[in-house]
């Protein structure tokens, strides 16, 4: 007989006694739960534990997590009792690290962007300078039309 996603393994282990088995527990454990549940008067949620928070937590500017960084993550555990602070520990080094690299690449990324930026207004002005020198080298008006130009401008 098939049970309904338990597999008789499941309950074959020293401690479970063997008269015991999917088929004879699902529907007392189900109606057991159910019970207590009609009965209680708190809500039963489901949803993960740990993520709780995390929306709140993006939406003021702090970590997604609480181990991810801060004071808790990155100061040393320990300190020498004569005030020497302790050596950096593997997660601690790792967390520096990876924050280094983020820098130069931060930095990098930012040099990228003024050397756009500069070669842009660089484009720009070429562009400018070009469309001037046209200007200047098409036919000037000539005689009444250069008089009657004049005034105007």
């Amino acid at each position: 007989m098939k049970t309904s996603g338990l597999s008789q393994r499941a309950f074959s282990s020293p401690w479970w006694p063997t008269q015991y088995t999917a088929d004879k527990m699902a529907a007392p454990v189900r109606t057991l739960c159910c019970s207590v549940l009609r009965l209680s008067s708190r809500q039963f949620s489901t949803t993960c534990g740990v993520q709780g928070g995390e929306k709140w937590r993006l939406e003021h500017g702090i970590a997604r997590s609480g181990t991810e960084y801060g004071p808790l993550t990155d100061l040393a555990d320990w300190s020498y009792a004569d005030g020497r602070p302790a050596p950096l520990m593997k997660g601690q080094l790792r967390r520096k690290q990876e924050r280094e690299v983020l820098v130069r690449r931060i930095v990098m990324l930012d040099s990228e962007l003024d050397k756009g930026v500069e070669a842009c207004s660089a484009r720009e002005d070429k562009a400018r300078r070009l469309e001037e020198q046209k200007q200047s080298l098409l036919l000037k008006p000539k005689g009444k039309l250069l008089l009657k130009k004049s005034p105007k401008s």
